[in-house]
């Protein structure tokens, strides 16, 4: 039940303007209000908000891999009327992968969390690689990313990206273990899977971009845990920054943004994510890796700063120390430029309806001088 006050949320009278959003982000305009920007925000969050704020009855996405259309018109709607610029949508190909399905343990969840298996993955070795049932980017159904462009109201963009990145589809398609062996004892199999997935990915991008209503491209690929890179920072650059690379030439070839999501501390590659990749804006900060006010004041002037608020206030603070966290960001970081707020990674199903309201509303209420 939502209970949290919101006086700010402009529900009724929503105004996107997705250039304005765009322009804010690559540091070309100002704005007396800081800009919202979210990764994902899970369905276990946007449901009491759909029903509750924008009094509409929820539609589930269905079992399929195409979502109903329902549920697809409540998607614009959870993001138009809660003051994004934007509507944010991912998908992946079909990778087998070699997980295991747990129930997720947030109350009113109804999904599954899959952990992949991090010691033996579907592909070990050549023959393997070789039997590995690869999909085809032309039996892929875009249809999802078609009806967003096609239904998405005045003002409004459409940020898209394939779902998971080439180092996550890696290191679940060898397990990681099996990935760091490979490393050592057989890197031309590592960058012959990374090659082919990169090449389906890029494929993948030249269905998306497109899109008439597309605004940016923002991926996520997770490559560092708290204290450094998953792997190498020389691994990383030689076989999966050259596909950031590529995937970021098309589409500033096409006049859009390439933003990136990957959580973790990934200092060590940041001047690569920069300079060569070209990436315009960085995605996932954790207070306990470096704080969004942090990397701003440290990178700030080349890439825009996107999000921030650590998921342990989100999920595990008070509505008053939510919004107190967002002042303060918004106070430090709007008046640089380049910023917008959210979470510091995503909304999951854990983190309390009224902690993600509360977000929202206050950063609708502060106005910069």
């Amino acid at each position: 039940m939502i209970s949290e006050k919101f006086q700010h949320i402009p529900v009724e009278q929503p105004a996107p303007d997705a250039q304005k959003f765009i322009d804010v982000l690559l540091g070309k305009t100002r704005t007396p209000h800081v800009p919202l920007v979210e990764y994902i925000v899970d369905d276990v969050v946007m449901k009491p908000v759909v029903e509750q704020l924008l009094r509409r009855p929820w539609v589930p996405p269905g079992t399929g891999p195409v979502p109903s259309t329902g549920y697809l018109d409540n998607f614009i709607q959870f993001w138009y009327r809660m003051g994004y610029d934007f509507v944010r949508f991912e998908q992946s190909l079909p990778f087998p992968e070699r997980n295991t399905l747990i129930a997720d343990a947030a109350p009113q969840s109804t999904k599954d969390r899959a952990w992949p298996d991090e010691h033996k993955g579907m592909i070990t070795g050549w023959a393997e690689f070789e039997t590995y049932p690869w999909p085809k980017v032309e039996d892929f159904d875009f249809s999802p990313f078609e009806y967003l462009n096609d239904h998405l109201p005045e003002g409004i963009g459409l940020i898209s990206s394939h779902g998971g990145g080439v180092f996550e589809h890696l290191s679940w398609i060898m397990s990681f273990e099996g990935l760091c062996t490979a490393l050592y004892e057989d890197p031309a199999l590592v960058r012959a899977i990374a090659d082919r997935l990169g090449e389906l990915m890029l494929g993948f991008y030249r269905h998306l971009i497109d899109l008439d209503r597309l605004v940016a491209v923002f991926p996520g690929d997770d490559m560092g845990y708290r204290s450094a890179t998953m792997v190498s920072p020389r691994d990383l650059r030689s076989i999966i920054l050259p596909w950031h690379t590529r995937f970021a030439m098309l589409a500033h070839d096409h006049g859009v943004p390439y933003f990136l999501h990957s959580c973790g501390n990934i200092v060590a590659i940041m001047e690569d994510l920069i300079s060569t990749v070209g990436i315009d804006g960085k995605h996932s900060y954790e207070d306990a890796i470096i704080p969004a006010e942090d990397f701003q004041q440290k990178y700030g002037d080349r890439i825009a700063v996107l999000g921030g608020i650590d998921i342990n206030i989100l999920s595990g603070g008070t509505p008053p120390e939510v919004r107190s966290r967002v002042r303060q960001l918004v106070e430090r970081c709007g008046t640089t430029g380049r910023y917008a707020i959210g979470s510091g990674n995503s909304v999951p199903s854990y983190v309390p309806v009224n902690n993600y309201v509360a977000m929202i509303d206050e950063a609708h209420a502060i106005r910069l001088a």
